[in-house]
């Protein structure tokens, strides 16, 4: 019944190691674990202001980035326009300069089948002539072979001269 009922000096060298278990615990544990809870509390605190910290700065970021996707967004419209107003620009030019062109290829055509319709005419008028000359001269001789047709026809013509 000893172990239910202690002595004295058991209660007392029990209380007496209790005593300097805690002086020692004092003295050399509880002030490295308190300043190491109030560290870990600290560091604690300043991973909380430097989250909020981050998440302002996150924040700001997102406002800016929509700030500039807005206007990356609003400059891309604007070459897109710039580029569809110098295509049409360009187009048009290349029309107005492919109408002039044709144009100016018509006229060179139009001339070209003028001087050459005048050349035809030309030819084909030396042609007619030298044929009328060749049969005309083919219908005078057959006619001049006889001697009295020629001096008729000398004497036609010498009245035909005084009186012109």
């Amino acid at each position: 019944m000893s172990l239910i009922t202690p002595d004295f000096g058991l209660f007392f060298w029990q209380t007496v190691t209790l005593l300097v278990v805690l002086l020692i615990l004092g003295k050399f544990a509880w002030g490295p674990i308190l300043r190491a809870i109030q560290d870990r509390e600290e560091s604690i605190k300043e991973a909380l202001r430097a989250a909020e910290v981050a998440r302002e700065m996150t924040a700001q970021v997102q406002a800016d980035r929509e700030i500039l996707l807005g206007t990356a967004y609003t400059e891309r419209a604007r070459i897109i326009e710039e580029a569809m107003a110098t295509q049409r620009c360009i187009i048009d030019e290349a029309k107005a300069e492919a109408e002039r062109v044709g144009k100016k290829m018509m006229e060179k055509t139009r001339e070209r089948l003028a001087r050459e319709h005048e050349a035809s005419l030309s030819t084909l008028q030396n042609l007619v002539a030298t044929l009328s000359v060749q049969i005309a001269e083919k219908l005078l001789r057959n006619e001049l072979q006889q001697q009295h047709t020629q001096e008729s026809l000398v004497q036609q013509l010498i009245k035909e001269a005084r009186w012109v």
